[in-house]
């Protein structure tokens, strides 16, 4: 019993010190007047102490101790996690769009690996993988039972390498089996074209350490061409990525130090508001790069804008969409976007691990909250002319434990079902015969994978008649 009295002790100052060494004076503060649960550290130290020394083969206490930090974390919503030494080294390289793998943006749901959403250019969206694609098998290992980052772990690797995905698909009774090949992912964070005389299609792709500065060099370019009557602002499946660069997106259309986004949380470093302004957009790993904005042409703050938006549109693309929403500055076209409105801070760890801790929510100009609810456009249009395609809309009101909207407690989960409910489905024409990929008769084919921007794309497409004064048809809604 002593020793076990002499385990709990330490592991108490175990915590206590991860509490120290992560930063967060305000959660120490609070626990050191509390004091630390002792009855229930020993029951941990029980636990801890009945593996290792009765299980049936031998646990590494680094094994141990991650373990216990990966399952703290993962309990609390879908976006805090541990990561090991190569998860955090692959987020660091991630954000700077260049990296190994398939080119899929996941989560955890049922403990299967979700799709949030394939990345353009990549395996995964070239081969039609889909936004709400359940995998539950990676080259034959059940996915059940693996943390997030081991089945990342297991999805990325050598480029020109091989790996199959079975998924679970709705309104699919089959599993889907997808044989990828690796590929080193390099994400073009920025296009853009000149799609008509005067009018311009400007995409976001996902926020990287670079987009601000790409995005500025395509304004110019475009601006080169001759001086834009409209653009559209393309943010369609774009995941997210740095707050930073969806500041700096925002305030190369808004005038300077108008508010963007605030977030919001438990301690003082989580309550702060973001300006259109560079020292809010230009930094970068503590340190501040050339303002990347100034040589942008004056015209870029008053060209008639569209932002176009879907449920892909996540995070840093939510508050981008918010902010031009809330200051009047665009109209948002499209369907309701994700609704990912909480905040992530990286806190490293000894041994080059860390965590990803949710702590704070964002909210718009106007103090709407984006988390559970997302952004709702001013007009209403659907994928086609139809109605939405019979794809699953996921939004993040769907993941297991997500934070409920605070500011819609007794109404979120309701609301947030009607959200998701997908389109009625319309009979499939007959096929004749088997086509050939082997579909029986009267099975739908899977459509073609959209081009964006060109002249199948009937939201982009809705967008341009609106911004030369043509009048589209909106989609009804319940």
């Amino acid at each position: 019993m002593t020793r076990l009295k002499k385990f709990s002790l330490v592991l108490g100052g175990f915590v206590a010190g991860i509490l120290i060494s992560l930063q967060l004076p305000a959660f120490a503060e609070k626990d050191v007047k509390a004091g630390l649960p002792i009855d229930d550290l020993r029951t941990f130290a029980e636990v801890y102490n009945a593996i290792k020394q009765g299980y049936v083969e031998p646990v590494e206490d680094k094994k141990m101790i991650a373990n216990a930090i990966a399952g703290m974390l993962s309990n609390l919503d879908p976006h805090s996690s541990y990561l090991d030494a190569e998860a955090f080294k692959d987020l660091q390289i991630g954000t700077q769009g260049e990296f190994g793998g398939l080119g899929i943006e996941v989560g955890m749901e049922d403990g299967l690996v979700k799709v949030i959403s394939p990345i353009e250019d990549t395996p995964a969206f070239r081969a039609g993988v889909k936004s709400g694609d359940l995998i539950f098998k990676l080259d034959e290992k059940a996915v059940k039972g693996m943390t997030l980052p081991d089945a990342v772990k297991l999805m990325r690797g050598k480029p020109k390498t091989q790996i199959k995905l079975s998924i679970i698909r709705k309104g699919v009774d089959k599993p889907v089996e997808i044989t990828l090949t690796r590929e080193v992912i390099k994400v073009k964070s920025v296009k853009s074209k000149i799609v008509e005389p005067g009018h311009a299609w400007l995409r976001i792709t996902q926020f990287q350490e670079n987009t601000v500065p790409e995005m500025a060099l395509q304004i110019n370019e475009l601006y080169k061409q001759g001086n834009l009557k409209g653009l559209i602002l393309d943010l369609r499946n774009d995941p997210g990525g740095l707050l930073s660069g969806a500041i700096g997106v925002s305030a190369a259309f808004l005038p300077e130090n108008t508010k963007v986004v605030s977030t919001d949380g438990r301690t003082p470093d989580a309550k702060q508001e973001y300006l259109a302004r560079p020292a809010d957009y230009q930094r970068q790993r503590g340190r501040t790069r050339e303002d990347a904005l100034k040589d942008l042409p004056a015209a870029i703050k008053t060209v008639p804008m569209v932002v176009l938006v879907n449920s892909g549109s996540a995070s840093a693309s939510e508050i981008v969409a918010g902010a031009l929403q809330d200051h009047k500055r665009a109209i948002i076209l499209g369907t309701q976007t994700f609704g990912k409105g909480s905040v992530q801070s990286v806190l490293p760890l000894p041994g080059n691990t860390a965590i990803k801790l949710t702590t704070a929510r964002y909210y718009t100009p106007n103090g709407r909250s984006i988390q559970a609810k997302g952004i709702v456009p001013d007009i209403i249009v659907e994928d086609t002319p139809n109605g939405s395609s019979k794809s699953f809309r996921q939004r993040e009101a769907d993941l297991e434990r997500h934070l409920i909207n605070e500011q819609e407690k007794d109404t979120a989960k309701e609301s947030a079902k009607e959200a998701v409910k997908p389109a009625a489905k319309t009979p499939a024409k007959p096929a004749a015969g088997k086509g050939k990929e082997g579909r029986e008769d009267g099975e739908e084919p899977t459509p073609a994978r959209l081009e964006f921007a060109s002249k199948d794309d009937y939201q982009f497409q809705q967008a341009l008649n609106l911004l030369k004064g043509v009048q589209i048809m909106q989609q009804k809604t319940k």
